[in-house]
């Protein structure tokens, strides 16, 4: 058996996967901003819960299928979009698309992707979506619209937690946006990962895939690195996200909400979705963890729009209680990255995988037997909380 096939748990993947890339990256997959309380505090929340199982019930059957937008998915996971996933593993973002699209989920492909929008409608005709930015450079921002309408992608996914970039330390002690001492810190910890090595010595180095018609020097990310971060804009504001959301005319999720008052006013300004997300705890660390905000925000709004969530979801149990407490459907970003890091598609198919099997044996254990039946009546605070 593989390495990957002996992996139980994402807790599993997570030490295959520091074994199996050089710890600059390994940092950039795991690590959060400043003393990574969000980080920590999103994975916490879920132990606030405990279920409320019903027991006598025929549960031979469970039915994971949702809808998200309006597309039917086998399971509710979406895959979250990541930057840069050709540093994980030379295959990167085509296949998480191509595991997530097999295990019945949806794929979202980051802007900052090393995979271009053509590429991945290419390599799997899953459900898919594009996150966006509302960048300085406008033409580009139109040039994504346009071909992600073109490639026949379902939505788009607006990222609104990024008027500046968190103080990510383990990421600046690392080198990243210093070319020069990326290179030497990579390089000295790559020495003991020598598959990792032997495919970034010989495999095409890493674009921006979808800016190589608005950056220079082919728009190779060592050399760009430093204008991307400078299209991130502190002047964006609802009236931005309004204008795109018009133009596209379709399925607009609003990706970093982190208070009811802005749930309420995606609603407002006619988004079809949001996701609850700090970040995965990578932006401002003393943001509330976001399954603490769930229910109040679908209080709010969950008729009006559909709402999701992200952060620190590492158990099918997670899933099963952030769908419990109203989300329509959760992204998960660190878990795959961990399986992609750690054997490619077959990793991150494996991450799938073992969410799937940990959600059927909750449903099961709880007696519910279908997504669509999940409500709060399965889950409580615990005491102690």
């Amino acid at each position: 058996m593989s390495k990957i096939s002996h992996c139980i748990s994402i807790g599993d993947m997570k030490a295959l996967a520091r074994k199996k890339i050089p710890s600059v990256m390994f940092d950039y997959i795991d690590g959060g901003a400043e003393d990574e309380r969000t980080l920590n505090w999103n994975r916490n929340a879920f132990e606030k819960y405990e279920f409320i199982p019903r027991v006598l019930r025929d549960v031979s059957e469970i039915d994971l299928s949702t809808k998200i937008q309006g597309i039917p998915l086998k399971l509710p996971l979406i895959a979250a979009p990541t930057g840069m996933s050709c540093m994980f593993h030379y295959r990167g973002e085509k296949a998480v698309a191509k595991a997530v699209h097999k295990a019945g989920g949806a794929y979202t492909l980051s802007a900052v992707g090393t995979t271009s929008i053509e590429d991945i409608a290419a390599c799997s005709n899953g459900p898919k979506f594009f996150q966006i930015y509302v960048w300085h450079n406008k033409a580009m921002v139109q040039d994504f619209i346009l071909r992600s309408r073109q490639q026949g992608y379902d939505g788009l996914m607006l990222a609104v937690d990024l008027a500046t970039l968190g103080k990510r330390e383990r990421d600046i002690r690392n080198g990243h946006g210093r070319p020069n001492l990326l290179k030497l810190k990579t390089g000295l910890s790559a020495l003991s990962k020598p598959a990792w090595l032997y495919h970034y010595l010989t495999q095409p180095k890493w674009r921006m895939a979808n800016m190589t018609a608005h950056l220079p020097h082919g728009a190779l990310a060592v050399k760009v690195i430093d204008e991307v971060n400078e299209q991130f804009s502190a002047t964006v504001d609802w009236n931005d996200a309004a204008a795109l959301c018009k133009q596209w005319n379709g399925p607009f999720i609003l990706k970093g909400i982190q208070c009811v008052e802005d749930a309420v006013k995606a609603a407002e300004i006619g988004a079809t979705g949001i996701v609850i997300s700090n970040h995965g705890g990578r932006q401002l660390d003393g943001a509330p963890a976001t399954l603490d905000l769930l229910p109040e925000v679908v209080e709010a709004v969950g008729t009006d729009l559909e709402v999701l969530i992200d952060g620190g979801i590492m158990r099918g149990a997670d899933v099963i209680k952030a769908i419990a407490l109203g989300a329509k459907s959760v992204l998960v970003g660190r878990a795959y990255l961990y399986g992609l890091a750690a054997g490619g598609q077959a990793g991150a198919g494996r991450v799938f995988e073992i969410l799937k099997d940990e959600m059927t044996c909750v449903m099961q254990l709880i007696g519910c037997t279908s997504i669509k039946a999940l409500d709060s009546s399965y889950i409580r605070l615990r005491n102690s909380f």
